[in-house]
Parts: C-alpha cells; sequence; structure tokens
C-alpha cells in the first residue's frame, strides 16, 4: 500500500491550498482515509476523515468551515481544500488509511487507527 499527499508548500495567511492523497494498492471495498498534521514541536492531530463508501466525513472542530475534505473514487484520491489559513496551519499534513469493521462504522479521528501512512507534505503559512 502506498499514499502519496502533495499540494503543500508555502502560502500567505488567508490563503487557500489544496492536498492530495493519492492511494495504491489498497484492496478493500470501503475504508476511512484520514488527515492528520504534526506541527513543530508538537504531536500528530487529527484534521478530517472520510469513507470511500458513503462519503461520511468527520472533522475535528477548530478546523470546521475552513477545510474541506473530499474524495474521487475513480482516481482513489483524497483531497483537503484548506481556506483562511492561519500561522498555526503550519504543519506536516499526512494521510493515512483506516480499515473499517463494518460498511456503517464511521471514520476515526484517532491516529492509532490508521495503518498505512504517506510521506507527508508541508504546509506553510506566513507573511
Amino acid at each position: 500500500v502506498q499514499l502519496q499527499a502533495s499540494g503543500g508548500g508555502l502560502v500567505q495567511p488567508g490563503g487557500s491550498l489544496r492536498l492530495s492523497c493519492t492511494i495504491s494498492g489498497f484492496t478493500r471495498d470501503y475504508y476511512a482515509i484520514g488527515w492528520f498534521r504534526q506541527a513543530p514541536g508538537k504531536g500528530r492531530e487529527a484534521v478530517a476523515c472520510i469513507k470511500t463508501n458513503d462519503g461520511n466525513m468527520r472533522y475535528t472542530d477548530s478546523m470546521k468551515g475552513r477545510f474541506t475534505i473530499s474524495r474521487d473514487n475513480a482516481k482513489n484520491t483524497v483531497y483537503l481544500q484548506m481556506n483562511s489559513l492561519k500561522p498555526e496551519d503550519t504543519a506536516v499534513y499526512y494521510c493515512a488509511t483506516s480499515w473499517l469493521p463494518r460498511p456503517i462504522s464511521p471514520c476515526r479521528m484517532v491516529e492509532a487507527s490508521y495503518e498505512y501512512w504517506g510521506q507527508g507534505t508541508q504546509v506553510t503559512v506566513s507573511s
């Protein structure tokens, strides 16, 4: 299983970025993809997650309204649209896949639930 995250970069406060995560080699009929981030000197925190079968999604409260997670199953790609970026959004952003016990199981916002991880993409918000 390979996850390739891309789309990071340097952006000014208030700007936008769209991150992409392309998944290959994952053969389960349904699973979840999560976005996490890790700022310098801090632990990894959940950003959002989405399920491949029904598109159900969840967000960390502080990112609701600014970040939008979406998926394109045909391309095996999940996106994270980030708007109104703030300096505190600066972090390495990771995508990861999580097994779901049942099709109706919600995606989880817990790092330990995720099995495979991408390499991360750096997002820097600075003027």
